[in-house]
C-alpha cells in the first residue's frame, strides 16, 4: 500500500492506493482556520492517518506529500514554525527591487519567483538565522524529523533552477543563503519516517517518504491525463498545463518535471477563489442550474479577486470587473463563468504559442470541474472536449510514492 498526503488550500486529503495504482482508502478534513497555521497541517495528517484501517495502514510501504505551490513558512532548525505561513496568494511587492536584482530582466520575477517576496518578508520578519519551507516539505520534515530538504518543484517560485539543477549564481550573495532546503527531484527518496513518528502514527518503521511535487501536479497525476490531452485545474485558481517535448519559455509559464516528462503551464490569479467571496457552496449548486449554458450573456467581467493578473497576461495592475452586478444573481454567476472560461480559453492559446501542442482533449480536475453548466459555456469557449476527472489530488501523491518505491527496488 501506498500513502499519498495531499495539502490544499482549504484542507488535506489522503489516498491509498496498492500495487495495481487502485484506490483503496480516501480521507479528508478542512483545516480548523486558515491555511495559515502549519501545526493545523500536521494535527489534520495525524487526524487522518490515525482513521487509516489497520488492516490497510500496517501494509504502508512509502509516503509522498504534496502541497500548494508557494506557501512558505519560517521555521527553526527543530522544525518548530516562528509565526504563520505566509499563503501561496499573498505577495509582498515592497521587495520587488531586492527580487529584480537577482533575476534583472525577467519581466514576470514578482509572479514567477513569488515565493522570494514571501521569504524576503519572512526573513525581515524573523532574521536569517532561519529555515524557509514550502508546505509539503515542512510535513516531510514533520515525517522524518529532519527539515534539510525540499522538493525541486515546490521551491521553483523560491528561485530553483529545475534545468540547471542549482540555486542562482545570485544567490550567493544572500545572507540568508543557509535558510534555503537541500533539493531533492520529485519521486526520489528523501528518508525514512522517524520512529517516534511511526510510533505516534501507528506506521511501520520502514515507511519511506518519497518527494512529490505541487498540488497542481500532483492532481495531473492523478487525473491519469495521457500526453496528448491537456489538464485544466479548476481549483482557488485556474491553471493549464501541457506534457512538452522540451521546456517552454514565456511570461507566466512555469516548467515542472514528472517523472522524466516536462510538463508546462500556467496558473491565473482568476479562479473558484473569487466565486466563493460571492456565493456559498450550496448557492453556487443552486444558481448554476437556473443557467442555460447555450445562451451567452453579452456581460464582460473579469473576476479576479484582486487587482493584478499573471496568466495569460502578465499585468500587476489588472482591475477585477464585476460591475455593475446584475440583478438576478444566476445571471451574475453566468457572466462570472463565462469571464473564468475566457481566461482559461486565453490561457490555452498562450500555451500554444508558446510551442505546446494543441490538446486533443482537456481533462478537468478541482473543485469547478463538477459544474456541467460552467464545462459547456467553457467547451464553447476552448472549442476543444472536456472530460472531468474526480480522482482526488491525493492519489497522483500515492502513486508518486509507488513509483518512487519501485525506482528504489530497481
Amino acid at each position: 500500500m501506498f500513502l499519498g498526503i495531499d495539502l490544499g488550500s482549504s484542507g488535506v486529503r489522503i489516498s491509498i492506493c496498492n500495487e495495481n495504482e487502485e484506490l483503496v482508502f480516501f480521507n479528508e478534513i478542512k483545516y480548523p482556520v486558515g491555511l495559515e497555521i502549519p501545526n493545523n497541517w500536521s494535527k489534520c495528517c495525524q487526524e487522518l492517518i490515525g482513521k487509516i484501517p489497520t488492516s490497510i495502514k500496517r501494509d504502508i510501504k512509502a509516503c509522498s506529500v504534496d502541497g500548494t505551490s508557494g506557501t512558505l513558512l519560517a521555521c527553526n532548525k527543530e522544525g518548530l514554525p516562528l509565526g504563520p505561513a505566509l499563503a501561496f496568494n499573498e505577495n509582498y511587492y515592497e521587495h520587488i527591487d531586492s527580487i529584480n536584482s537577482l533575476f534583472p530582466g525577467l519581466n514576470d520575477v514578482i509572479y514567477k519567483k513569488n515565493s522570494l517576496s514571501r521569504a524576503f518578508e519572512l526573513i525581515k520578519n524573523h532574521g536569517k538565522d532561519i529555515l524557509l519551507r514550502h508546505q509539503a516539505d515542512w510535513i516531510n520534515g514533520w515525517l522524518m524529523n529532519n527539515w534539510n530538504y525540499g522538493e525541486e518543484g515546490n521551491n521553483l517560485r523560491l528561485g530553483w533552477d529545475i534545468i540547471h539543477k542549482k540555486w542562482p549564481d545570485s544567490y550567493q550573495q544572500l545572507p540568508w543563503l543557509n535558510s534555503l532546503p537541500t533539493i531533492i527531484e520529485s519521486g526520489c527518496k528523501v528518508g525514512m519516517i522517524s520512529p517516534s513518528k511511526a510510533k505516534n502514527l501507528d506506521l511501520s518503521e520502514q515507511t519511506i517518504i518519497i518527494s512529490g511535487t505541487t498540488d497542481s501536479n500532483a492532481a495531473v497525476i492523478a487525473s491519469k491525463a495521457k500526453l496528448s490531452e491537456g489538464i485544466s485545474v479548476l481549483g482557488s485558481t485556474i491553471v493549464v498545463k501541457s506534457f512538452v517535448s522540451k521546456p517552454l519559455n514565456g511570461d507566466g509559464i512555469s516548467n515542472h518535471r514528472i517523472a522524466g516528462q516536462w510538463l508546462a503551464g500556467g496558473a491565473s490569479n482568476a479562479g473558484g477563489k473569487v466565486l466563493k467571496e460571492f456565493f456559498t457552496d450550496k448557492e453556487l449548486i443552486e444558481l448554476s442550474r437556473q443557467i442555460n449554458p447555450h445562451i451567452t450573456t453579452g456581460i464582460k467581467m473579469i473576476p479576479l479577486p484582486k487587482k493584478g493578473e499573471r496568466f495569460p497576461i502578465n499585468d500587476p495592475n489588472l482591475k477585477p470587473l464585476l460591475e455593475p452586478r446584475p440583478i438576478s444573481d444566476s445571471l451574475f454567476l453566468h457572466a462570472m463563468l463565462e469571464g473564468l472560461a475566457e481566461i482559461e480559453a486565453k490561457g490555452w492559446k498562450k500555451l500554444i504559442e508558446m510551442g505546446a501542442n494543441p490538446p486533443e482533449r482537456i481533462i478537468t480536475i478541482g473543485g469547478g470541474a463538477n459544474n456541467p453548466q460552467w464545462r459547456i459555456i467553457r467547451e464553447k469557449a476552448i472549442n476543444i472536449p472536456i472530460k472531468t476527472s474526480n480522482n482526488p489530488t491525493s492519489y497522483g501523491s500515492a502513486i508518486i510514492a509507488l513509483k518512487g518505491f519501485r525506482k528504489i527496488l530497481k
